[in-house]
C-alpha cells in the first residue's frame, strides 16, 4: 500500500436512504455520501494523488478561506499500488507537476477498504459500495467498508463492480486519525 494523504470530511453520517442495518457511518473516500470539508481542488494545495500532505495544510486552507472544520472528521488513506480498468489491473502515478511529501501519521486506525472510481484520473470520484448502495449486496463493516483487502480485490477479480459507474477502480485502506494539536 502506497501512502496518499489526508483528507477531512464534513458528514459521515449514514443517509436515511440507504437502507443498510449493519452500518452506523459512511466513511467512504468518495464525496457523494459524506462531503468533503470543502471543494478543496480549487485551492490548489492537494498533493500528486489529489489529497493533502498533512492535516496541518488542510487546516491552513480552511483557515485562509474561512471554512469551518468544526464536526469534520480527519482521514489519512493508503492505496493499492495497482488499479483495475474492468479487465485487468495496471500500474498508476501521481500527477509529477504536484508537489508530494506525505507526512505520516503518529497514530492511525484501520477503519477499512473502500473501492474508489478514478474515470477522470486524477482526485477520487465514487465510492460504489455507498453511492451505487452496492453495500445492499456485498457484506461491509459499519463504516459501509469492506472488512479485508481481500473482500475489495475479490469483490473487483469476480465483477462484483461491473456496471456501477465507470472504472478504473483502485482499492484503498482507509484510517481514522486524530486531529493534531494545533
Amino acid at each position: 500500500m502506497i501512502p496518499v494523504g489526508y483528507l477531512a470530511k464534513r458528514s459521515c453520517k449514514k443517509p436515511e436512504a440507504l437502507k443498510l442495518p449493519n452500518v452506523v457511518d459512511v466513511y467512504s473516500v468518495g464525496s457523494c455520501v459524506n462531503d468533503d470539508f470543502a471543494d478543496y481542488i480549487d485551492y490548489w494545495k492537494h498533493n500528486g494523488y489529489w489529497l493533502f500532505d498533512s492535516p496541518e495544510i488542510i487546516r491552513a486552507v480552511a483557515r485562509e478561506n474561512s471554512i469551518d472544520l468544526q464536526g469534520a472528521m480527519l482521514f489519512y488513506y493508503e492505496v493499492y499500488e495497482l488499479e483495475f480498468t474492468g479487465e485487468i489491473w495496471r500500474s498508476f502515478s501521481p500527477e509529477t507537476s504536484l508537489p508530494t511529501n506525505i507526512a505520516q501519521p503518529s497514530q492511525k486506525k484501520l477503519e477499512g477498504f473502500d473501492v474508489v472510481t478514478f474515470y477522470v484520473g486524477t482526485a477520487p470520484e465514487c465510492s460504489p459500495l455507498s453511492c451505487n448502495s452496492l453495500a445492499k449486496k456485498l457484506p461491509t463493516n459499519s463504516h459501509c467498508l469492506f472488512e479485508s483487502f481481500s473482500e475489495a480485490e475479490t469483490s473487483l477479480n469476480s465483477g462484483k463492480f461491473a456496471g456501477a459507474e465507470p472504472g478504473p477502480y483502485r482499492i484503498f485502506a482507509v484510517y481514522s486519525v486524530d486531529w493534531p494539536t494545533p
